[in-house]
């Protein structure tokens, strides 16, 4: 069996609220979309039928694969993880680091790979940054294996 797919507890109702909207919802406005578009006679050149089975093929190719990401998840205890509650790094942490090279601080939230979206600061733990975090505490410099390799000091493990 494959590895668990790691979900926090926001990641898992987001993947559930758009599961909801997938099948209630554009299921529903496909289907509207490719009645509207059989109306329209010759399905051959019907460049709207073409787009509506597009989408629809778009619409349950999601919901597919959302459904199998939630049938092998694993919660990631957002409150109580072992690391965390050691004063490390942890999948669900939020850490703050700050960029030797630069100076500059970043507040990163450590997800799993089907939650990561670096431009909210989240970021996996398996990108160069996040697995270079990983059972880290405050205080420690990580160096971060990357095209180009960089160190950061973690400043803070927390909200």
């Amino acid at each position: 069996m494959a590895d668990k797919i790691k979900l926090t507890k926001a990641g898992k109702e987001a993947l559930e609220k758009e599961l909801r909207y997938l099948i209630d919802d554009a299921r529903e406005d496909v289907k509207k979309q490719l009645a509207e578009a059989r109306a329209q006679g010759d399905l051959s050149e019907n460049a709207d039928y073409d787009a509506a089975r597009n989408r629809q093929a778009e619409v349950e190719g999601r919901i597919k694969e959302i459904e199998d990401i939630l049938s092998n998840f694993e919660l990631i205890d957002d409150e109580k993880g072992s690391k965390r509650k050691e004063g490390k790094v942890a999948l669900g942490s939020t850490v703050t680091v700050r960029f030797l090279e630069t100076g500059k601080e970043g507040k990163y939230m450590i997800v799993g790979t089907v939650e990561s979206n670096p431009f909210s600061n989240k970021i996996s733990n398996v990108c160069p940054l996040g697995e270079a975090l990983i059972g880290k505490a405050v205080g420690e410099v990580v160096e971060v294996k990357a095209k180009k390799n960089y160190k950061v000091e973690i400043v803070k493990i927390g909200a």
